[in-house]
C-alpha cells in the first residue's frame, strides 16, 4: 500500500477519476497545504487557510504505478493555469502534487519536465511539487460526491 496526494481543482471530479482505476484501493477528498488545523470547506473557500482541495489516493504499487497516477492527474486538469480550473478560481483549486517519498518527488519532477519539453501544452506547467503536509479529510458529504449522486462528472475536466 502507498499514498499519493494530488490537487487538481475541484476534488469531486478528480476523485472520481482516481477511484475507478484498477489498483486504487481507496480515495479520500480533503484539504492540505495550508496553515489552519482541521479546516472546514467554508474555511478553505475563504482563501485564508492556504489549503488546496486534494484527493488522497491509497494504491497498490504492484498493480498501478505512480507514473500511471501522474498520467491521470495531468489528464484530468489544466496544469498551466495558476489557482484556477475552469470556472473555479482560487488558491484552493491550484495544481499541486504533494509527495510522500523522495521517489515520488523525483518521478513528478521528471514527468513535468517531459511534459514541458513535449509541446503538449502551449504554456509552462505551474503545478507545485511539495512534501505532503497534514491532510484533513473533507466533510462526509464531499466524499464520493459524484458517485453518490449518480453523476460521472461535474462539468469540468
Amino acid at each position: 500500500m502507498a499514498l499519493a496526494t494530488f490537487g487538481a481543482g475541484c476534488f469531486w471530479h478528480v476523485e472520481e477519476a482516481f477511484r475507478k482505476l484498477p489498483g486504487v484501493l481507496s480515495t479520500t477528498v480533503g484539504y492540505t497545504g495550508g496553515t489552519t488545523q482541521n479546516p472546514s470547506y467554508e474555511d478553505v473557500c475563504s482563501h485564508t487557510t492556504g489549503h488546496a482541495e486534494v484527493v488522497r489516493v491509497e494504491y497498490d504499487p504492484h498493480r498501478i504505478s505512480y507514473d500511471d497516477l501522474l498520467r491521470v492527474f495531468f489528464q484530468e486538469h489544466d496544469p498551466t493555469t495558476l489557482n484556477r480550473q475552469g470556472p473555479d478560481i482560487g488558491d484552493q483549486y491550484r495544481s499541486a502534487i504533494f509527495y510522500h517519498t523522495p521517489d515520488q518527488k523525483a518521478e513528478a519532477e521528471a514527468y513535468i519536465s517531459r511534459l514541458n519539453t513535449s509541446g503538449e501544452y502551449r504554456r509552462p506547467i505551474v503545478t507545485e511539487i511539495t512534501p505532503a503536509p497534514a491532510f484533513y479529510a473533507a466533510e462526509d458529504y464531499h466524499q464520493q460526491y459524484l458517485a453518490k449522486r449518480g453523476l460521472s462528472h461535474c462539468g469540468i475536466g
